[in-house]
């Protein structure tokens, strides 16, 4: 699934190529990714001639603000990705009118398409259909984005802000201060009403990063403990937005290449490799919360 590095480089490509642009008609042969309006004629009726004013990430959400207080979220779930070029419909398959990474098998999936006033389009490539696209009015949307918990690459995401995102929500009178939650900390650092936008990959690299179980328990977690997570989630974060993100499976950029940050990855997806710091043990995979984890068993004890 695309995780935050990802949407963010999503987000970065689409600056560059669609900005300013309006939309001049949508075509799509899964109307179901259409979330709202759910009737797809009313979708296409009530976007058309908007312009694109500004594209912006909200947690794995990619949102562009429009004319007339209108914004369209796309989030692109388990394998959809946005690509931007040129494409011609041959026997019911449409091909992009120059050779080029748009080829890339990956990037064939197409099921929505906008086209705009420069001629381009805009694609979502969505192997298995997962993707919710969505317009909604600007204020309403900002108003949802209230229960997400705040962005970790951003300056005001403080060490303090990060310690206070996992303070139980709800705590009860507690003389000695308000307790950390109790849940398993891989399983907490990915829940976006916590911190938005961590996801499967980036949970398990910063946890290595950080030499901590994903099995531990947040309240289990000290003080020097807290803070080498906190920097590893930005650094692991960061360094994967400078890379362009990870493309071992589905995602592409905008202009269908692979990001790079696959050279980086030390555990995710490299069970039984020998860990790249020790030297000493093998990569280990559980599953706890129906997600994979990845760890080493000597970096990382319980």
């Amino acid at each position: 699934m695309p995780e935050l590095p990802e949407v963010q480089t999503t987000v970065d490509g689409l600056k560059q190529k669609v900005l300013k642009r309006a939309f001049v008609d949508v075509w799509s042969d899964w109307k179901k990714l259409v979330k709202k309006p759910k009737d797809f004629e009313q979708f296409k009726k009530e976007i058309k001639n908007k312009k694109i004013k500004k594209v912006w990430r909200r947690a794995k959400n990619i949102i562009f603000d429009l004319s007339e207080n209108y914004s369209l979220l796309v989030h692109q779930k388990m394998t959809g990705h946005l690509l931007v070029g040129n494409w011609e419909l041959k026997i019911g398959n449409w091909v992009p009118t120059e050779s080029g990474p748009l080829n890339d098998p990956y990037n064939r999936f197409l099921h929505l398409i906008f086209f705009l006033d420069n001629k381009k389009m805009l694609a979502l490539s969505d192997a298995r259909k997962f993707a919710k696209v969505e317009l909604w009015k600007t204020d309403d949307l900002l108003k949802d984005f209230e229960k997400l918990g705040p962005e970790p690459l951003e300056k005001s995401f403080t060490f303090s802000k990060f310690k206070k995102a996992l303070l139980r929500p709800s705590p009860p009178s507690d003389p000695k201060g308000t307790p950390l939650r109790q849940g398993k900390v891989k399983q907490v650092i990915m829940d976006p009403s916590v911190i938005a936008g961590i996801g499967n990959i980036y949970a398990s690299e910063a946890l290595w990063q950080a030499k901590i179980h994903p099995e531990k328990s947040v309240a289990k977690l000290s003080g020097k403990e807290l803070e080498l997570l906190y920097q590893a989630i930005r650094k692991v974060l960061a360094l994967a937005v400078k890379l362009g993100g990870e493309s071992f499976s589905d995602y592409r950029k905008p202009d269908g290449t692979k990001g790079d940050f696959d050279t980086e990855r030390k555990v995710y997806k490299r069970e039984n490799q020998l860990c790249k710091r020790c030297k000493k043990a093998k990569i280990k995979r559980i599953k706890f919360a129906g997600r994979s984890a990845f760890y080493c068993p000597n970096c990382q004890k319980l």
